[in-house]
């Protein structure tokens, strides 16, 4: 991992969209704070595209949908996204079949329930039931945290099942299928941007295993400071390393990707941190990329009603 410093200009006014992890790279301590937020209206502002994708539920992806300044929500590891379309409706697509998501779901739920039993520190998240493909088990949110070797024993029962399992920095989310992040944001990427993720127009930032495959995928990625902690088991790192810890981190990779593409870089708006560059950027647009839903399959955008 390089450090942040390290980013070109060239780079930075590459990029037409920002896919990012939610928990512990957005948020800090479970809280999305005002300097990640503002950071998030700033790069909207600037006319790049922001994509949040998290292995929280589905239930919560409508109202990020609907409320952040973002081009749409990316849920459950990959199995749904969200957005809403020109016309202001919410439109959604699936990796499989719900109907299908949900019966396997149910027999993970007995796993899950099984492995929590037998270690009764951890606990079914709280937030399971908004899920409709996945199971966590929490491991570091409401209970200890326990420690990165109960995550991995908890993964390891999944995967034994012949589930996919990936660690948070909060859960231990199972699920059926072969989707992940990285697979959902490709296709979100394509169908809805009209981009490529492993094309320089695009960047993910993330803090934990999960988030992995996408920093294999994309051509670049950052890390809020929080990674290190995962040190030694993650195969494929982030191209790039905050110096600051989860959305204070997340802040610190917009203003240095907002002051390349301004112009010129003044050391001390960097060091400053959370404050906005000074200098407006050139580009912008908040319609680029915009493209229409998909109409095929399991992934047909479906409407749900209009925003208030």
């Amino acid at each position: 991992m390089k450090p942040l410093g390290e980013l070109t200009v060239d780079a930075a006014r590459g990029l037409r969209a920002i896919f990012t992890d939610i928990d512990d790279t957005l948020t800090t301590g479970g809280r999305l704070g005002p300097t990640a937020y503002g950071a998030l209206w700033r790069l909207r502002d600037a006319g790049l595209l922001v994509v949040p994708v998290t292995g929280r539920p589905a239930g919560w992806a409508d109202p990020i949908a609907r409320l952040w300044p973002v081009a749409g929500v990316v849920a459950e590891n990959g199995a749904v996204a969200f957005w809403l379309d020109e016309g202001g409706n919410m439109c959604r697509w699936y990796a499989r079949p719900p109907k299908e998501m949900k019966a396997d779901q149910a027999k993970l739920l007995e796993l899950a329930f099984a492995i929590v039993r037998e270690n009764p520190e951890c606990r079914i998240a709280a937030d399971q039931a908004f899920r409709i493909s996945d199971v966590a088990v929490d491991f570091a949110e409401e209970v200890g945290p326990l420690g990165l070797e109960v995550a991995e024993e908890i993964r390891r029962r999944f995967v034994e099942a012949g589930a996919t399992a990936k660690i948070s920095s909060i859960h231990v989310n199972a699920w059926q299928g072969e989707h992940d992040k990285a697979t959902a944001c490709a296709r979100f990427a394509r169908e809805r941007l009209g981009l490529d993720v492993s094309s320089d127009a695009a960047a993910y930032v993330g803090d934990s295993p999960n988030d992995e495959p996408l920093f294999a995928r994309f051509a670049l990625s950052f890390g809020v400071a929080n990674v290190k902690r995962f040190a030694g088991r993650l195969a494929h790192e982030p191209t790039y390393l905050a110096s600051r810890a989860c959305g204070e981190g997340f802040a610190e990779v917009a203003e240095r990707i907002l002051a390349l593409r301004a112009g010129p870089v003044v050391d001390a708006v960097l060091e400053a941190g959370g404050g906005a560059a000074t200098r407006k950027p050139t580009s912008g647009g908040r319609t680029a990329g915009r493209g229409r839903a998909s109409r095929s399959g399991s992934g047909r955008g479906r409407r749900s009603g209009r925003r208030r």
